[in-house]
């Protein structure tokens, strides 16, 4: 009974760690990363937690199945560990490959000429943006910068800067 609850306390630790990282607000590629690493953290610290009251409760029960629990506790929290190691690790990838991938777009426009202080091409780019594998949020946000420019041509340089923070993470 004692290693049941064990697992069963670790689970459930595991479980909520990964449904408050699930239930979370779509953030921006920064706080993604950032987010994953500080719940990452909190799964491991409250994984381990439990682990140890468990293994302290179960001890004064008798030494030998104490040993076996504490040694059990241990594996799932590296497991766990490991876990939300390769989860902050994949979210970091996805977060550079996306920074990467809105960078690259705000090159080709100004190396296609589509985006200069001299020339907008605003269909070309705001199609390019839409058929982009950007996150919705950057999506939106790019095309009203665009809009921006649109509406108020004088504005140029200063939404260029928009979009360069925007969509290459400077």
């Amino acid at each position: 009974m004692s290693r049941t609850l064990i697992v069963v306390i670790i689970i459930a630790a595991i479980g909520v760690g990964f449904y408050y990282f699930a239930a979370q607000p779509e953030p921006t590629p920064a706080e993604q990363v950032q987010a994953a690493a500080e719940d990452a953290g909190e799964a491991v610290s409250e994984t381990a937690d439990a682990a140890s009251e468990t293994a302290d409760a179960v001890a004064e029960e008798t030494n030998e199945a104490a040993s076996s629990i504490t040694e059990q506790a241990t594996e799932a929290a590296e497991q766990a560990g490991q876990a939300a190691s390769d989860l902050v690790n994949q979210a970091g990838e996805d977060v550079a490959a996306l920074a990467n991938q809105g960078q690259d777009l705000l090159n080709s426009w100004i190396e296609e000429g589509a985006l200069t202080l001299e020339n907008f091409d605003y269909d070309a780019i705001v199609a390019s943006v839409q058929e982009s594998n950007l996150a919705q949020d950057l999506k939106t946000q790019a095309i009203q910068i665009l809009d921006d420019i649109q509406a108020s041509p004088e504005l140029i340089a200063a939404k260029i800067q928009e979009l360069r923070d925007l969509l290459g993470g400077q």
